[in-house]
């Protein structure tokens, strides 16, 4: 009976106390983020790692008194050893659990007390990348235990610390590009170059920074698509960042018009097409012209906005009224080849042999030369 009852009662008793423990501790987190939920959310995040909390419990009584148990005591080390790897683990969950608590109760603060959304991605790129390292660092040593508690890999560790230098120097060189990137996610999230949320531009593609890890970066395109960059690259290479700064933006619609354009007609419409686009924040516009050539003149109409989304939206609808009250309003602006001998200046007679003043005579003359330049020759072979 004693064989039977006493391994029920170690197995069950740990199990009945890390349930109640673990129902205890959920109670408490839970009264205390009800009472506290406004000011902060820490203890509601904290009730994440109950599961990792049940099993640190479970694993550190059961591995405390399973000698007690006296249940299979010929694999008594290979169990011990198991619940050592499983209080490991479970303890590593946890601690990440909780760091991530932290780090989110921290960002969540910071967001609530300040309004200004670039210091706010600022925050939140630095903290997410935190928690990242944390968790990465946790994983380590924690892996790094769980082989310590086996004999042989702790001669294999011995061996490695005598011969450090060679590794480090091999492992330096293999994993040159891997350091590179690592510690350029950390200088992007301490060195405020781009943050979550920014609006970029990189090899030509215009996206939002959608995700920073300490290796690569991901950026989502008005599209859709996502393009991932080595982290390296955005401190190797330059890059536009519209979102640094103020979030305010100037931008530029050209338009190739005639040279009989009304410029004034259109200053005009373009303060009428902005008082009527919600996008425009009301800075500043206006409309000039900036270059010309033989057929056409180049206007530049410019405009403001609160943000790199609203300046596109007022692009596009400057130049899709701009160019709709042309055609339907002042077709003879648009820009045209000319077909046509250019108009000479006043008093000037046209040179002889040329336009209308030449008479019949020119007249028949340009008609013989046409046919002389075009037609066949009438004598040569086959022609009498």
């Amino acid at each position: 009976m004693e064989t039977v009852l006493r391994p029920l009662i170690v197995i069950g008793g740990s199990v009945v106390l890390t349930l109640l423990i673990g129902w205890a501790v959920d109670q408490l987190l839970r009264r205390a983020d009800h009472r506290h939920h406004e000011a902060t959310p820490l203890w509601g995040l904290l009730r994440r790692g109950r599961v990792p909390l049940m099993l640190v419990l479970f694993a550190a009584l059961l591995r405390g008194s399973y000698d007690q148990a006296k249940l299979l005591m010929e694999h008594r080390v290979g169990i011990g050893r198991t619940l050592t790897l499983i209080l490991i683990g479970s303890a590593a969950w946890l601690v990440v659990r909780i760091a991530t608590a932290i780090v989110e109760t921290s960002y969540t603060r910071y967001a609530t007390a300040h309004r200004d959304p670039a210091r706010v991605r600022r925050v939140r790129t630095q903290v997410t990348l935190i928690q990242r390292v944390v968790s990465a660092i946790v994983a380590v040593v924690a892996i790094a235990s769980m082989l310590l508690t086996f004999p042989a890999m702790r001669a294999a560790g011995a061996s490695l610390l005598a011969s450090a230098g060679i590794l480090g120097i091999v492992a330096g060189v293999a994993a040159q590009s891997t350091l590179a990137n690592l510690f350029a996610g950390l200088q992007i999230a301490f060195g405020d170059m781009v943050r979550l949320g920014d609006t970029v531009v990189v090899d030509g593609e215009w996206g939002t920074v959608e995700e920073i890890t300490l290796t690569f970066l991901t950026v989502r395109t008005w599209d859709e698509r996502r393009i991932t960059m080595p982290v390296s690259y955005f401190t190797s290479k330059p890059f536009e960042n519209w979102s640094r700064g103020t979030p305010q933006m100037t931008g530029i619609v050209f338009f190739h018009v005639d040279h009989s354009a009304p410029v004034e007609a259109m200053r005009e419409k373009l303060r009428d097409i902005l008082r009527e686009c919600p996008a425009w924040d009301g800075r500043d516009y206006g409309l000039a012209v900036t270059d010309s050539t033989p057929n056409t003149m180049q206007v530049r109409a410019l405009v403001t906005a609160k943000d790199a989304d609203d300046i596109w939206t007022v692009r596009v609808t400057v130049r899709e009224q701009m160019i709709r009250w042309l055609t339907e309003k002042h077709p003879y602006a648009l820009p045209r080849v000319n077909t046509t001998d250019a108009a000479l200046p006043p008093g000037r007679a046209p040179r002889a042999g040329r336009g209308e003043s030449d008479g019949a005579d020119g007249a028949a003359a340009r008609a013989d030369h046409g046919r002389t330049a075009h037609e066949p020759p009438r004598t040569g072979p086959g022609r009498g």
